[in-house]
């Protein structure tokens, strides 16, 4: 067979059935026969949105997610939604036709060096050296996607296209996750039947190692509160009674105060990452004294961040259900206080939501002071009727940005994989293409995208590709005419001396919507939030993507960062006459 058919076929040997890019000249002859073998080819706007859209894809699926463009400024378009799965540790394989073999180094059209680029934001890269080797480095690419849990380059120079050989057509590597040494999972067994007050941080492994069942059977077992690491709010059931929600920035008070009592935390599937343990809301609460039993496929996780006492390298799902094994019948020391801990539970879980109720706007002096000068809709009055509204089974990507940020206080699921977020690389663009993979992987699930008027600037163009390509999703923009998360900074350290974050001459995105096929509305006032987006997630049933449009105040949450900010000496220096309003 030729190398296009030896590729395409070892696509399907790996069950790819959709493919998203913008179709180019480098690779056109295999593109030619996805057809013949059943794969979709969804052609996007641009390479970064089809990154996302497979990164989202994979997530909801589990999955490969599958990405290909043009050589050269096609592939270089790839990087920052490559960076992004690499975080979320999504099994994206990203598909890279080089310049031909005969001409690389010469300076030719389109000539770019592809391997170095994705060198440090991708687990594997699979060179096709020699067309003969199509079908074994395309299959190895495929296969360490999940094998090192992330994503994988294949490059291939776009003249391997062409010509014969005999090949043969691996079939997929299938590893099955183990549970983990067994004298640490003794270790941890003692520890947890010890504790007073153990707590459960709950983190994307579960998700991935389809655990969410096994983290409920050891909760309950141990009627141990359950925590969400940050921005996997769907890593346990919002409606179980030891839930207590996210972690990290904007997340629940109630998991922060039940957390800073643990003498022993189980970080089950998370590495700890910094940004999703720092302070908030002015609680410092990650307990300083309490022994760590972390839980995480790659071993080089382990005590990475967090100084641990027992480490397990292994599967989430499996681990936990070994450790329900060995603590099943004994008697553990929680047990005797547990009617205690049950009650701090759902007093802290009751005096969080009572707060986000009385939460209508933020109260620092510049927020009161745009608020009254605005007639549109404070950021958490609207957050709260979209979660009153959202559908059940509901999907949820969220871009980065101030008001996206804030509705992590505000999301709750009762299945995994349904919480998309940009994890730790926290790139603007993110959330409208992804949650397009992910409708087109789930079909059946309502998809609803969460993103900020400066990120919808960036992505909106994918709205063509949701009308012609018919995959209906729902995106609620927040439109307060702001780079919101920078233009605090500015409030805080710069005295208000904005520079590039102001956005207020945006068309009428609803009417933008509207002309690119699809249907828009804009909303302003708070009553008609939760009935436009139930009406817009009963349009995605009837094939329509719709667009609100939601109008709300300039005011702004908590910075997101402090991490390299201070006040300016410089200016204190320069102008040192000069009265300063901080």
């Amino acid at each position: 067979m030729t190398p296009s058919e030896a590729f395409v076929e070892t696509l399907v040997a790996q069950g790819v059935t959709d493919v998203f890019g913008i179709v180019g000249s480098a690779y056109m002859d295999a593109l030619d026969l996805f057809p013949s073998a059943g794969i979709r080819f969804i052609s996007v706007a641009h390479e970064q949105g089809a990154g996302h859209m497979a990164d989202g894809y994979s997530r909801v699926s589990g999955r490969h997610g599958v990405c290909i463009a043009q050589n050269g400024p096609g592939i270089t378009n790839f990087v920052t939604a490559t960076a992004a799965a690499y975080w979320a540790h999504s099994p994206v394989v990203v598909i890279t036709p080089e310049t031909g073999s005969m001409t690389l180094g010469l300076g030719g059209f389109q000539e770019t060096e592809q391997l170095p680029i994705f060198s440090k934001i991708t687990k594997f890269q699979s060179h096709v050296n020699n067309k003969l080797r199509m079908a074994e480095l395309t299959a190895r690419a495929f296969d360490r996607a999940h094998i090192e849990l992330g994503p994988t380059q294949l490059n291939i120079p776009r003249d391997f296209f062409y010509g014969d050989g005999e090949y043969e057509i691996p079939s997929p590597i299938v590893v099955e996750r183990g549970v983990g040494g067994e004298k640490a999972l003794d270790d941890a067994a003692e520890l947890l039947s010890k504790a007073k007050f153990p707590v459960i941080l709950a983190g994307g492994g579960v998700i991935m190692a389809n655990g969410m069942d096994a983290a409920v059977k050891l909760a309950e077992l141990l009627d141990a509160p359950v925590c969400n690491s940050y921005l996997h709010n769907d890593s346990f059931p919002a409606a179980h009674r030891l839930w207590c929600g996210p972690l990290g920035y904007q997340g629940s008070k109630a998991a922060m105060k039940l957390i800073s009592k643990a003498d022993v935390v189980l970080a089950l599937g998370t590495r700890l990452g910094p940004f999703g343990t720092l302070p908030q809301h002015g609680l410092d609460y990650w307990p300083k004294n309490a022994k760590i039993i972390q839980i995480d496929a790659d071993a080089k996780m382990l005590g990475l961040v967090k100084k641990i006492s027992v480490g397990i390298c292994g599967d989430a799902r499996a681990a936990a259900l070994a450790l329900a094994a060995r603590l099943k019948g004994k008697s553990l020391v929680c047990h005797g206080n547990r009617d205690a801990r049950l009650a701090a539970v759902a007093k802290e879980k009751k005096t969080w939501e009572k707060e986000l109720d009385g939460w209508t706007q933020e109260r620092d002096a510049y927020s009161l002071e745009v608020s009254a000068a605005s007639r549109y809709m404070h950021p958490r009055q609207m957050l709260r009727e979209l979660e009153k509204a959202m559908p059940a089974r509901a999907m949820v990507s969220t871009d980065i940005g101030n008001i996206c940020s804030v509705s992590n206080s505000y999301l709750r699921f009762n299945e995994p994989r349904s919480m998309f977020a940009a994890m730790s690389f926290g790139n603007c663009g993110y959330a409208f293409p992804t949650i397009i993979g992910a409708k087109l992987a789930a079909p059946d699930r309502p998809a609803i995208a969460y993103v900020g008027d400066g990120a919808w600037g960036i992505s909106f163009n994918e709205v063509q590709t949701c009308v012609r390509e018919n995959i209906p999703v729902t995106a609620v923009v927040f439109n307060n005419g702001q780079w919101g998360a920078e233009k605090k900074n500015h409030v805080d350290f710069y005295n208000r001396r904005y520079l590039g974050v102001g956005l207020d001459n945006q068309p009428h995105w609803a009417n933008v919507a509207v002309a690119m096929g699809a249907e828009g509305l804009r909303i302003d006032e708070l009553s008609d939030v939760g009935p436009a987006l139930r009406e817009a997630c009963e349009a995605q049933k009837r094939g329509k993507t719709t667009i609100l449009e939601v109008m709300v105040t300039k005011e702004l949450g908590d910075p997101f960062r402090r991490d390299a900010l201070a006040l300016p000496t410089r200016f204190l220096q320069k102008y040192k006459h000069t009265e300063i309003k901080r």
